[in-house]
């Protein structure tokens, strides 16, 4: 089976920027342009494939057309999305719900575990993770009186760093930040806070009660222990497996074989150029690897992120 490269889609956003563009080469349509929907067959976002016997068929039909492509994964929709998110101002502080709540509340769909891979970020960067509010209580007195500052709990960043953002934990990526995210396919996002910007001559939608109703208090911090090892050809690091995925980083110098998932994974180049089963690649490529590919061969000096379902 031949890989499946990817035409992004792109998404413009209020505090967007140009760094898809400068750091990747992508096409961008804006200097506010805030997502790179990598690996996608979400509706709000259908990629292509770009090439191949494939060429232009989107990656939603070729689910349902070609499931021994993905090794006959259980589900009626592809359950994983990869973005590549330029902040260059504060997103808003928001909250996920899990798929119970998403399924009662938002017709069916998925709800949303996410992790966030930082690509890059300028010196002295923040991201929100989770809040101070010591019960439910007190979250909810301290979003409906606006004590932001008192209820807001941040992290310092690096590149480098990896964090896992499970439904119900408060976040928000902060100006300055360039991010890998892996995801289920959703797009279910609820507001808390926005910084009462304008987007239009209006406040954005906020959804208060829903983000009271799914945030969980009082927050725990989910500690991921990543582990790197040396391979033949690359430096792995696990970063994470939980029950929707698993993430894996490959910095590879020279030439490395692996066979991977028995269902597909999903690959992102972000750094570097190299090929693979001699077909070229660049930072900024995505693609798939189908069931049943047997032994890859990398060659180059790269960094790669893959990711696939559990």
């Amino acid at each position: 089976m031949e890989f499946l490269f990817l035409e992004p889609v792109f998404k413009e956003a209020i505090w967007g920027g140009i760094k898809l563009r400068e750091v990747f080469g992508y096409d961008i349509p804006s200097e506010t342009t805030g997502e790179c929907w990598a690996v996608s067959a979400h509706n709000n976002g259908k990629c292509r494939i770009a090439g191949g016997i494939f060429d232009g068929k989107l990656l939603s039909s070729l689910w349902k057309d070609k499931p021994d492509f993905f090794g006959f994964y259980p589900g009626d929709e592809f359950p994983l999305l990869v973005k590549i998110i330029d902040a260059k101002n504060d997103l808003s502080i928001q909250v996920h719900p899990d798929d119970s709540y998403a399924k009662i509340h938002e017709n069916g769909s998925l709800g949303k575990t996410e992790c966030w891979y930082i690509l890059d970020c300028e010196p002295g960067t923040e991201i929100v993770i989770g809040h101070h509010a010591k019960d439910r209580d007190e979250m909810e007195f301290m979003i409906r009186n606006r004590q932001w500052s008192e209820f807001i709990r941040t992290v310092p960043i690096k590149k480098g760093d990896f964090f896992q953002i499970n439904p119900g934990c408060v976040h928000a990526i902060k100006g300055g930040t360039l991010i890998l995210e892996t995801q289920q396919s959703s797009d279910i996002t609820y507001r808390v806070y926005d910084y009462d910007r304008l987007s239009g001559g209006k406040p954005r939608q906020l959804h208060v009660e829903q983000s009271i109703a799914t945030i969980r208090a009082p927050f725990k911090d989910t500690e991921v222990a990543t582990v790197t090892e040396k391979l033949s050809g690359a430096e792995h690091t696990h970063l994470i497996t939980c029950k929707y995925y698993s993430v894996d980083k490959y910095e590879i110098e020279g030439v490395f074989t692996k066979e991977f998932s028995r269902y597909f994974t999903n690959v992102s180049v972000i750094s570097g150029k190299g090929c693979i089963n001699g077909i070229p690649l660049e930072a900024g490529q995505n693609f798939i690897i189908p069931a049943k590919s047997g032994e890859c061969r990398f060659e180059g000096t790269m960094s790669v992120i893959c990711s696939n379902p559990e």
